[in-house]
């Protein structure tokens, strides 16, 4: 099962990137998302992300502009005819994420794996949105995607064994370290991190210390290059509601309940650095 043609659909953050790294290993890349703006402002942070590369002498000139050449934009679902996997970086929402699948299984060749970047959604749910659930599988990349190795595949009910060795071959052509996974609420890195950020935030609802002072704990007491307060800003508090519900939801269990500050944040639209305040304030 041989991997040269790929897609990424959705242009933001975590797809340019995914997008980046399969154009640097090689792979001839489309990058779909509904409007052009997207596509081209994904492509911008690619642009940016090898510029810096040359300047520090990671790469050539001649190379930035050979892997840059890989990737084209796509405004059309219908350009997955002719790739040999599709990896899907939309909004972490099932029904939107079901709908692309149905949609991709009538238009990908009988051969194409389906790949989700889901963070925490089910990806055995996913795939019986398709026909073909032995060729779905979890391709969960971790953010910023050009610099951290992790990436978590997981594997759904009816995912193959040949599939799953073809998406763990990848992954290693693009320079990341595969860590196999079963299908359950948040896989392994979300089951263990968000629990740990909402209990940080609970801890400051409850008085116990200053948002600065659990930082520093988690900092220099456990090693961490940063705080799960500061972390949570920078992930996105929306975000992280979402993976408690998502978790809570799943296992039933009132350990994985979000902090009521954690809402109350949100509803106020304080979502953390890309809305300029959560726990902190950035300019």
């Amino acid at each position: 099962m041989e991997i040269n043609k790929v897609m990424v659909i959705g242009a933001g953050q975590m797809g340019s990137g995914i997008a980046q790294v399969c154009a640097q290993a090689g792979f001839a890349v489309k990058l779909n998302d509904v409007k052009e703006e997207f596509c081209q402002k994904g492509l911008a942070v690619i642009a940016k992300n090898l510029a810096r590369n040359v300047e520090k002498g990671r790469m050539t000139e001649e190379e930035k502009t050979a892997i840059l050449g890989r990737v084209s934009p796509s405004l059309d679902l219908q350009d997955a005819a002719d790739v040999d996997i599709v990896i899907e970086a939309a909004v972490e929402n099932m029904e939107i994420k079901r709908s692309i699948f149905s949609r991709l299984d009538e238009i990908a060749p009988q051969h194409a794996i389906l790949a989700s970047n889901t963070s925490s959604l089910p990806i055995t749910e996913i795939a019986a949105a398709t026909t073909r659930p032995e060729k779905v599988i979890g391709m969960h990349f971790m953010n910023p995607v050009p610099v951290m190795k992790l990436v978590e595949i997981i594997r759904g009910l009816a995912t193959a064994d040949a599939v799953y060795q073809a998406v763990e071959n990848m992954t290693e052509k693009l320079s990341k370290t595969p860590v196999e996974v079963n299908d359950f609420p948040g896989f392994v890195s979300n089951r263990i991190l968000m629990p740990m950020i909402n209990e940080a935030i609970y801890t400051l609802y409850e008085g116990v210390a200053t948002k600065e002072a659990i930082d520093e704990v988690m900092k220099l007491g456990m090693n961490h290059p940063m705080g799960p307060l500061q972390l949570a800003d920078f992930i996105g508090l929306d975000t992280c509601l979402y993976i408690m519900e998502v978790l809570h939801e799943g296992f039933g269990d009132s350990k994985y309940r979000p902090c009521p500050l954690l809402r109350k944040y949100v509803s106020a639209g304080w979502l953390g650095k890309k809305s300029g305040r959560g726990f902190y304030i950035y300019e």
